[in-house]
């Protein structure tokens, strides 16, 4: 990922000069940055971080 540093008049224009990088990018682009920033966020010796998973369970209920 290329870093780039602007500086904005108010937060609004910085606000906008993010939407309008983002929708420049391809779908793949986005993906990519998407994945780098979960591998940052991973700490290299914590084992819950290591797997995405979702749990969930179903529960039959009683017939009315």
């Amino acid at each position: 990922m290329k870093r780039v540093v602007a500086k904005f008049s108010s937060h609004q224009e910085a606000e906008q000069a993010d939407r309008e990088y983002y929708r420049s990018l391809t779908p793949q682009q986005r993906l990519d940055i998407l994945l780098e920033l979960i591998e940052s966020s991973r700490k290299e010796d914590d084992a819950a971080s290591e797997r995405f998973e979702r749990v969930y369970r179903i529960v039959k209920l009683a017939p009315r």
